[in-house]
């Protein structure tokens, strides 16, 4: 089944073009170590998914592009089309000349119905060329304004035109320092939006990422490309095909649906964090040996000790030993910072994933009560590896480790509202003060399901 990208705003345009190209470069890379006919049907499943291959050799990219300025899309489809691996198809992007002004209302009351045709014919001719659409990947920021304002509006779009399809929204969560004044406004409403039509949102904090760029890849002056790659690395690491039955003989063909089905077990919870291990520079892979037990130990740390990468992590963090005290409908007994999780997937890809033994995943302490941990868990494997790595591991979990950050961005635009700052900007585009309390409420209820897990 194929998906249908939807890059949104500066930031998804960039974002969205270093996916493809990590995407492309695995395919095209020489380190499969895997057999021949293994990398043939890894290559035949990845380009179904992600490509159309029409009259020109070129593969083109499933994707629709859109931003309200066009100075970053074209950029994107030059790089593309230079790369001579891929490109996107010279129809399927749509471009204004003047901007949202980072301002969400602007994107969502003003520009998404303004343009709603013209985008949605886009998606629609995309989603046309699939023979099995499995559904749409949009990827936005949270802090502008086109990629949270028209990217919300597009989301419910997408829901009402495709009522069947599969939504994952991947969603850029903004520097904590920010570098725009109003960004607390625009994550609290594009949040609360895609959460009523989006089946999953998947987040990236920008702290973290920049975090990763410094002291795990060891980058001087960090870019935003740099961040991308990244990110881009970290999706890859999930999107490209497994199989995710044991002893399977195909490639998953639905890979948005088999996420849904194995991490969002109830739509009051939707978010989907992901780590990648390992993550270091390509010059530093050649003197460097892993272990699955060794890899699966940090990952699973990671996991119960919310570390967001495998440097620093919290050892002393341990699970609650079941039945120690209070009935586990209450959350006191558990242990300071535990991260208690709903649901979790781990991907293997690279040799010898078969024998890996997965047991400490499947431990009924790391989950909810009201799930059976037999459900809660799920692991995806290929042999053949994926970009440079020989061995390497992904957790997708829908977890507490978005509590802290959801919960100061709301008290951040809570302050922000209570003293009516900057409001007059959102109410002259038609947002009023009505729909700030709706997202507030809406988000409220949100940290309090994740809380009392």
């Amino acid at each position: 089944m194929s998906i249908v990208t939807v890059q949104l705003g500066q930031c998804g345009n960039q974002i969205g073009h270093e996916v493809f190209n990590a995407i492309c470069s695995d395919v095209h890379g020489t380190h499969g170590l895997c057999s021949k006919k293994e990398n043939e049907s890894y290559h035949d499943a990845c380009k179904e998914r992600f490509f159309c291959e029409e009259e020109s050799e070129v593969p083109i990219a499933r994707a629709v592009l859109v931003d309200m300025e066009p100075k970053v899309i074209s950029q994107t489809l030059s790089m593309a089309a230079r790369s001579g691996y891929w490109k996107y198809d010279d129809r399927s992007h749509f471009c204004q000349k003047q901007g949202s002004g980072n301002n969400w209302a602007n994107g969502y009351s003003v520009h998404g119905p303004r343009h709603k045709e013209v985008i949605m014919n886009l998606v629609q001719k995309e989603a046309e060329k699939c023979d099995r659409l499995g559904g749409f990947f949009t990827i936005m920021s949270m802090a502008g304004g086109t990629g949270s304002g028209l990217g919300a509006f597009v989301t419910q779009c997408l829901r009402d035109a495709f009522p069947t399809s599969f939504i994952l929204n991947h969603v850029i969560w903004p520097y904590g320092t920010g570098e725009v004044i109003v960004q607390n406004y625009n994550s609290v409403l594009t949040l609360s939006h895609l959460y009523q039509s989006s089946d999953a949102l998947l987040v990236h904090e920008n702290d973290v990422i920049h975090k990763i760029c410094a002291q795990l890849m060891n980058i001087k002056q960090i870019s935003f490309r740099d961040v991308n790659q990244v990110i881009a690395h970290q999706l890859g690491s999930v999107f490209q095909p497994t199989y995710t039955a044991e002893g399977g003989l195909h490639y998953s063909r639905n890979p948005l649906g088999d996420l849904m089905e194995t991490l969002v077990p109830h739509p009051e919870f939707k978010m989907l964090g992901l780590r990648n291990i390992p993550q270091m520079p390509e010059n530093s892979l050649a003197y460097s040996t892993f272990s699955w037990p060794g890899l699966l130990k940090h990952l699973r740390q990671m996991l119960i000790a919310n570390a967001k990468m495998e440097e620093g992590i919290d050892w002393q963090v341990q699970p609650p030993r079941l039945g120690s005290s209070l009935p586990s409908s209450h959350s006191t007994n558990r242990p300071l910072h535990f991260n208690t999780s709903i649901a979790n997937l781990v991907i293997l890809r690279g040799k010898d994933t078969h024998s890996v033994d997965l047991g400490s995943f499947r431990d009924p302490s790391l989950y909810t009560s009201w799930l059976n941990p037999q459900d809660a868990f799920n692991a995806w494997k290929t042999p053949r590896a994926f970009n440079k790595y020989e061995k390497s591991a992904s957790l997708v979990s829908n977890s507490q480790f978005l509590l802290k950050p959801l919960d100061n961005v709301v008290g951040k635009a809570w302050n922000m509202f209570a003293s009516k700052a900057y409001i007059h900007q959102y109410t002259k585009f038609g947002i009023e003060e009505e729909d700030f309390l709706d997202s507030f409420t809406a988000l409220e209820q949100v940290i309090s399901s994740y809380t009392i897990l």
